[in-house]
């Protein structure tokens, strides 16, 4: 490889993915400081009250669930100003960054069905009503669990929130050195995290991970043959080659829509943990330290593999 092919791959592949990941950061963390300095977080989070008075969640954790239907950057963001604050503690963090799925899962409800739909036709909706379930029984569990883990809030009036608020320019100058004091952090941990990442990638780290998963499939012997395939792709290239792979089998007659939905699934369960170390932990570590988004991200893809297994054995089992 050329001095000129090297310098292509490093500004293609790690400096330019880096600058994006690095501004829609700081652009998701100045925008829930300034919804913070202007004191809308009561307001946001009376749009999830109900919810939050259930699970004994806070304030903070009804503005970053309502916030997370928009933007998960800023929502993660109202979190980690929370924590640090010592406004919520670490159960709750935790609990927050759980309860956030289901927002989460709407932000990306739309592209994800308008991908399956064409290729997959009918089987797209039976995939999207699993995850759905299982995003619902994740808020469920959350809720409960909430509310026997933490400790009942005394919720802020309205009154005394307008007290509070400053005005947009006393709100800008406050955002701006809470901003400058995070872009530091965000630098110093986002850019070395993703570095690694990309040399991993880059010298074939993920690839021997995914092989390993692709050819120890020999307990999912109770799946279509041809399912294999889909599962293998999904695991090596991304969900929409699985996809692809998918739509050629059922149009051929060869897969069913339940064959088709349960290599689906269960190509997404096998394929988590390693998209969430290339792609979620840089980001998470820019904006939480890289400690506690190692732990959130634990958490949280242990409890959507959970909750993934547990609604796609019912459609296993009863459909």
């Amino acid at each position: 490889m050329g001095v000129m092919e090297v310098i292509q791959m490093l500004w293609s592949g790690l400096a330019l993915p880096l600058m994006k990941l690095i501004f829609f950061v700081s652009l998701g963390l100045a925008f829930a400081n300034f919804i913070e300095s202007l004191n809308w977080t009561h307001k946001i989070a009376s749009l999830s009250k109900p919810l939050i008075r259930l699970g004994h969640l806070s304030s903070d954790t009804g503005a970053s669930f309502s916030m997370a239907f928009f933007s998960g950057v800023s929502s993660n963001s109202m979190l980690a100003e929370a924590f640090d604050q010592k406004r919520i503690d670490k159960k709750e963090l935790i609990c927050a960054n759980l309860f956030n799925s289901l927002p989460t899962y709407f932000l990306h409800l739309p592209t994800m069905f308008f991908i399956t739909a064409p290729l997959i036709k009918g089987a797209a909706l039976i995939y999207v009503s699993i995850t759905f379930i299982a995003a619902m029984l994740r808020t469920f569990i959350i809720l409960v669990v909430g509310h026997f883990l933490l400790e009942k809030k005394k919720y802020e009036s309205s009154e005394v929130a307008e007290e509070k608020r400053l005005t947009v320019r006393e709100a800008l100058v406050k955002t701006w050195q809470r901003f400058r004091n995070r872009l530091k952090k965000i630098v110093l941990f986002t850019v070395p995290i993703y570095t690694v990442i990309f040399i991993i990638n880059k010298s074939g780290g993920f690839d021997v991970l995914e092989d390993f998963m692709a050819t120890h499939l020999s307990i999912l012997s109770w799946l279509h043959p041809q399912s294999l395939g889909i599962i293998v792709l999904h695991l090596a290239a991304e969900f929409t080659a699985g996809l692809a792979v998918a739509g050629a089998l059922l149009d051929a007659g060869t897969m069913s829509y339940r064959e088709i939905v349960l290599a689906l699934l269960v190509g997404n369960i096998l394929s988590s943990p390693v998209r969430a170390v290339r792609h979620q932990f840089p980001y998470y570590a820019g904006i939480f330290s890289p400690r506690i988004a190692m732990e959130l991200i634990l958490y949280n893809q242990g409890f959507r593999i959970g909750s993934l297994v547990a609604v796609s054995l019912g459609y296993y089992l009863f459909f």
